[in-house]
């Protein structure tokens, strides 16, 4: 039974890292859920570990949510830009990650452009919503794979010792 568990936590944790990077998966805590299936089978990690990485995991997904709107809002976005933002890296994922950001990118500018602002301006805002994606991203994907290491150097601790 713990092998399967195990073997589950890992798939998790790979799930949870692609997550990162297509809308709709829950990244990290997927990555988090893996780490307490551990957890639960060999009991590798402190409380103070779990707590930290729980505290990280919460944290991710309040800024996955908030810095692309921050940015968005800071470089005068609208709300047709931001929902033009959502609405074209949800169609560019049938088109791998470069069109999933083409589309983000283009979906902002359309938006903001539809919503009376001008080419330079929709231009601004729509590449900032980008760099604020970009960079939720890029925290997602760091904690992911802090998570993913530890959920796999455990396991196989696990399996050697």
């Amino acid at each position: 039974m713990d092998i399967v568990i195990i073997s589950l936590a890992i798939l998790l944790s790979i799930v949870g890292v692609i997550g990162c990077i297509i809308p709709g998966l829950p990244g990290t805590p997927l990555n988090y859920i893996a780490m307490w299936m551990i957890q639960w089978v060999s009991n590798p990690f402190e409380k103070s570990t779990l707590l930290i990485y729980g505290l990280l995991t919460v944290a991710i997904v309040v800024i996955d949510y908030m810095l692309p709107v921050w940015f968005a809002k800071k470089y005068g976005a609208t709300k047709q830009g931001i929902w033009g933002s959502i609405i074209g890296m949800l169609l560019g994922i049938f088109f791998t990650p470069v069109g999933m950001f083409l589309g983000m990118i283009i979906g902002a500018i359309l938006g903001d452009v539809v919503a009376g602002k001008s080419t330079s301006d929709a231009t601004r805002s729509g590449f900032a919503t980008f760099f604020g994606t970009l960079l939720s991203m890029g925290f997602k994907l760091g904690v992911s794979l802090l998570i993913t290491i530890s959920v796999i150097y455990e396991s196989i601790n696990f399996y050697y010792k």
